[in-house]
């Protein structure tokens, strides 16, 4: 890997430098395109979005987008269905940015990316104009240098450090060396050694013991402002509070007013029930994510006890999904848990249980499932998820039904569900809890082609 004269700031320092630097020119608040990570949906900046809009952020100027195909091809440079190419994804910002562009006036965007969703602004910005719409572009936890860097080793891949992708993108700007140009603005945000895709050892892509020559600073960029968050794990380095503080210094040159999620009424929710396509490695799995919508769909929302998991009395609210993927707009009772149904040809029965919502959103997507082959043998089918982050044994503070997290290593944070499967029959409470979030759901019959999920919203 490159040598990079990069200096990292601790998070102190680093987020002291960034209130230094200069806010977007013009009255207001820029508008700021959130771009999510690989195989990721825009669902996944709910939180960030409401911590925005609890600073006053006009919420017709946050738009988070959402790649059809979100998961990036094998081979960069061959056509793979139900996969993205870096062309692909690049043209897909592009044209979300020229639509804010003209729907709020503004001169310029924010671009705030997860993960992969960093190489479609870094391109955008470098090859696609983006250099003249964009003033700032924040980058969690993008592996800028590779998820790994070995010669000869899948080189195709947009991910290699040492491919034809990222060498473009990392190729000296200025006499300087510097990764980025101006006059866009840059900062990262990264974890001090916590982040699965910025690891020396090769165990979180399945090669333990291989060095993959990249290091925990792989995300940095030289010329860039680059800060350090520590303990944070890959999704963490753009879905945290931390990471929100030091997105609202580097934009606006001003600390946070808070970094609470404050409430809001009407609780108005909205979204999209997507589905899942073919793999094309694995067309027996039928399990591939996309983001489509699944029109047709039944989708039924029940209030429910938030110790039992149990239905409060009728629907509250039930909508047949168009062409467009929506279910909503519902109203939901502040301080109300709630379960929602996903009925669909080709899918499983899919229980989602969700605590409280403190204000409305349009984010709220909801995903059908499929049973997979291996679990079909189970009474019943939970899995316990977290979207914005990962299970951290070391760090977390978490049980699922009542014991430690099924398929969650004792140390590193590097999965983000755990899946129980139960040989009990009958249905009974199935409770989990994160850092004082806490969920109660229901097991239904696997038999009768039902799934459950607690889906933590923090």
């Amino acid at each position: 890997m490159p040598t990079r004269r990069t200096v990292f700031a601790t998070v102190a320092s680093g987020l002291l430098l960034a209130a230094c630097a200069s806010a977007p020119r013009g009255a207001g608040q820029p508008p700021i395109v959130f771009v999510h990570g690989n195989g990721d949906s825009a669902s996944i900046w709910q939180t960030t979005l409401w911590r925005f809009e609890s600073n006053g952020w006009p919420r017709e100027r946050l738009h988070a987008i959402d790649l059809p195909y979100p998961l990036a091809r094998d081979d960069d440079g061959k056509a793979q269905p139900g996969r993205s190419s870096t062309a692909e994804h690049m043209a897909f910002l592009k044209a979300e940015v020229d639509k804010v562009l003209r729907a709020t006036g503004a001169p310029q965007v924010v671009l705030v990316a997860n993960s992969r969703g960093g190489y479609a602004v870094r391109n955008y910005i470098q090859n696609g104009g983006g250099d003249k719409t964009v003033s700032h572009a924040v980058l969690g936890g993008t592996p800028n240098h590779g998820v790994w860097a070995i010669k000869g080793f899948r080189e195709a891949n947009e991910f290699a450090g040492t491919g034809p992708f990222l060498s473009a993108l990392n190729a000296p700007k200025n006499a300087a060396g510097d990764e980025v140009a101006g006059p866009v603005k840059w900062m990262t945000l990264r974890s001090d050694n916590n982040d699965k895709f910025a690891q020396p050892d090769g165990v979180w892509i399945g090669a333990r013991g291989t060095p993959t020559n990249v290091g925990f600073d792989g995300p940095a960029l030289k010329g860039a402002h680059n800060v350090v968050l520590p303990r944070v794990d890959h999704r963490e380095t753009s879905f945290s509070p931390a990471a929100f503080d030091a997105m609202h210094r580097f934009i606006t040159g001003q600390a946070p007013r808070t970094l609470a999620i404050t409430a809001q009424t009407p609780v108005v929710l909205n979204g999209k029930v997507t589905g899942l396509g073919v793999s094309p490695t694995d067309p027996a799995s039928g399990n591939e994510t996309n983001n489509l919508p699944v029109p047709g769909a039944q989708l039924t929302v029940y209030a429910t006890d938030p110790a039992t998991g149990e239905r409060l009395g009728a629907a509250v609210h039930s909508k047949t999904v168009g062409a467009d993927g929506l279910w909503g707009p519902f109203t939901a009772q502040p301080g109300v848990a709630h379960e929602f149904v996903i009925s669909a040809p080709g899918y499983a029965t899919t229980h989602i249980y969700r605590s409280p919502f403190p204000r409305g959103s349009e984010l709220i997507h909801l995903r059908a499932e499929r049973i997979a082959a291996a679990d079909r043998s189970a009474k019943s089918i939970v899995t316990f998820t977290r979207p914005r982050g990962y299970f951290d044994a070391a760090r977390d503070t978490m049980s699922f039904d009542g014991k430690a997290l099924p398929g969650v290593p004792p140390a590193g944070a590097g999965v983000s569900s755990s899946k129980l499967l139960s040989t009990q029959d009958g249905t009974r409470l199935v409770a989990a809890e994160f850092n004082g979030e806490k969920l109660a759901g229901r097991t239904w019959p696997a038999a009768d082609n039902h799934v459950a999920i607690l889906e933590l919203t923090y």
